[in-house]
Formats: structure tokens, C-alpha cells, sequence
């Protein structure tokens, strides 16, 4: 049996790798063999990247940051999620190419055809079987990110997180678009709800999508 690759995906600050984290554990619990992983950095060459990309000491050039976030994804594709899918794993993953079309193509402002086509040399045509879009207000993810910053969650050094609320619109309106483009791929998740909500919601998603697969498992294991 194939695999099954679902993607999370939204702006900074609407709890995606927290949903991650959750949707995994509760995987795990009925047995089911599950890799997560997140882009950039999924990977130890993507580590590596990670630490350039979003380091804000860091001047990257925004040609150079599409084709690194490409090497990035280049990699993660052919020595993690293909392997990982041939073996019938789920991998569950913390941005993929859609954050690209969001980030590099409508924040950075690069055609679409060039984003289009970097994303298709690395991914080789692997596209998410389900991606699960956490929207949230540009207003509400700044707070959070400032939040999170000042209770030592995560530090200020995310160079796309210090980016203009301009840049953020236009990221969150190329999700939204892209959801639009593809509903029977990606849905949207209400990420201004609380945490326990927003997961019982991913639940209502994944359960029913895993069970038209074959791939959900009614009994937890012990």
C-alpha cells in the first residue's frame, strides 16, 4: 500500500506545528507508522539551510533564498518523503511547495511560471495527498509571534517572521487562493480558535481521509 503525505501549512503564528505534533501522537497511539518532518529542514543538509534561511543576521538574496528553499526541498523529497511513501508510511510535513507559491512567489513577488517551475524540478511531481491550511489574520499572527518571543518559545531571529505586514497579507491571500484553486485538496482550519478545537477540527479532516484510504485504525494499541 502507498503511503499517504499530508502537509500543514500557513502563516507564522497560527499553531500548524503544534497540529503537527498533536495529529502525529495521536497516529502513533493506533499504531500507524508515521514520519514527521518539516521543510526547510528536514534533513540534515536542510538543517544546515534552515539555520541561513531564517537566521535574520543572514542577507539572503531573494533569487538565492527560492533556489536554497529548492536544494532544501530537493533533498527532503528524494532521501526522506519518496522512501518514506514507497514504504507506506504517513508522513505528516511542516510546509511543502506550497509555501513557496505563498512565500517566494507572492511575498518575494517572483512570476508564477519561475516558482512553478523551480518547484516542479524539485519535487519531481510528489505532490500532498491532503494539506491542511491553518488560516489566521496577519493581526493575529504578528501577536502571537510577539508572544511567543516574549515567553521564550521561540526567538526573534526568524528573518520571514520580522518581514513587513504587507509581505504577510500577501502570503496569507496566496494560500487562500491556492485553496481555492485545489478545495479538494486543501482545506482550511480556523487557526483563531484554541488549540483543543482547532485539533478536534484537524480530526474531523484526517479520520474520514484516512478511512476512504484503508489506512485508519479503529483500536489504539497498548
Amino acid at each position: 500500500m502507498n503511503g499517504a503525505f499530508i502537509t500543514f501549512e500557513g502563516i507564522d503564528g497560527s499553531g500548524k506545528s503544534t497540529q503537527v505534533r498533536m495529529l502525529a501522537s495521536v497516529l502513533r497511539l493506533r499504531g500507524m507508522d508515521v514520519v514527521q518532518t518539516r521543510e526547510p529542514g528536514g534533513t540534515p543538509l536542510g538543517a544546515r539551510l534552515r539555520e541561513a534561511l531564517l537566521d535574520a543576521q543572514e542577507q539572503v538574496d531573494p533569487l538565492a533564498e527560492l533556489l536554497l528553499y529548492a536544494a532544501d526541498r530537493a533533498q527532503h523529497v528524494r532521501v526522506l518523503l519518496n522512501p518514506a511513501l514507497a514504504a507506506g508510511r504517513i508522513v505528516l510535513s511542516d510546509r511543502y511547495a506550497d509555501a513557496t507559491v505563498a512565500y517566494q512567489g507572492a511575498g518575494r513577488g517572483f512570476e508564477p511560471s519561475l516558482v512553478n517551475e523551480v518547484i516542479a524540478l524539485a519535487t519531481g511531481g510528489l505532490k500532498p495527498d491532503l494539506t491542511l491550511l491553518f488560516d489566521l489574520s496577519v493581526a493575529a499572527s504578528g501577536e502571537r509571534s510577539r508572544q511567543r518571543t516574549t515567553t521564550g518559545e521561540a526567538t526573534p531571529s526568524d528573518r520571514l517572521e520580522l518581514e513587513a505586514e504587507n509581505f504577510h497579507a500577501r502570503v496569507r491571500d496566496a494560500y487562500l487562493q491556492i485553496a481555492r484553486a485545489e478545495p479538494e485538496r486543501v482545506r482550511i482550519v480556523d487557526a483563531s480558535l484554541s488549540v483543543e478545537e482547532i485539533h478536534a477540527h484537524v480530526l474531523e479532516i484526517v479520520i474520514p481521509f484516512l478511512e476512504n484510504r484503508g489506512q485508519w485504525t479503529q483500536t489504539k494499541t497498548q
